[in-house]
């Protein structure tokens, strides 16, 4: 038994001190909101482009691996909503928001199952959940699709 769970103590403890070298070469940042942050919050460790400008506009986090960016004030307003109760830890408004998102489409990076989780971003005039998602990482990372996983921009933070 000893023999297998040493590899994994020892990958944890490899992945919190890469986490630990992150913060500390991105500058802890907290977006620039002027906010700060409180308890409990996620956040990516990233800020937005100068000027807001997404799209490419200037450098991308490298969690983005080539996706268009987003900065998240541009979201609409569902999102941005979805994003505060993500923050907040919820409570969230669908069963399914929370669960494992499987990247089975391959938009996004490749992780292993259970480092993406999906949200559900209200669409308004929607009968169901509608196509909006807002997807987050094991690393904090955030991206949206508004057109159910066809395609993705990650959102800036």
């Amino acid at each position: 038994m000893l023999i297998h769970t040493a590899p994994r103590r020892a990958a944890a403890v490899l992945g919190a001190l890469l986490a630990g070298l992150l913060l500390v070469l991105t500058g802890c940042s907290t977006g620039g909101d002027g906010k700060g942050s409180s308890a409990g919050t996620h956040r990516p460790s990233a800020t937005s482009t100068a000027g807001g400008r997404s799209s490419g506009d200037g450098a991308a986090p490298g969690w983005a691996k080539g996706l268009p960016t987003v900065p998240a004030g541009r979201l609409p307003a569902e999102a941005r909503h979805t994003l505060k109760l993500i923050d907040a830890g919820g409570p969230f408004p669908y069963p399914k928001d929370g669960t494992v998102f499987g990247n089975y489409e391959k938009q996004l990076p490749k992780e292993s199952r259970g480092y993406y989780h999906e949200y559900t971003v209200d669409t308004p005039g929607a009968r169901n959940r509608g196509a909006r998602r807002l997807i987050t990482g094991k690393h904090h990372e955030f991206f949206y699709t508004d057109d159910h996983y066809k395609s993705f921009k990650a959102v800036l933070r």
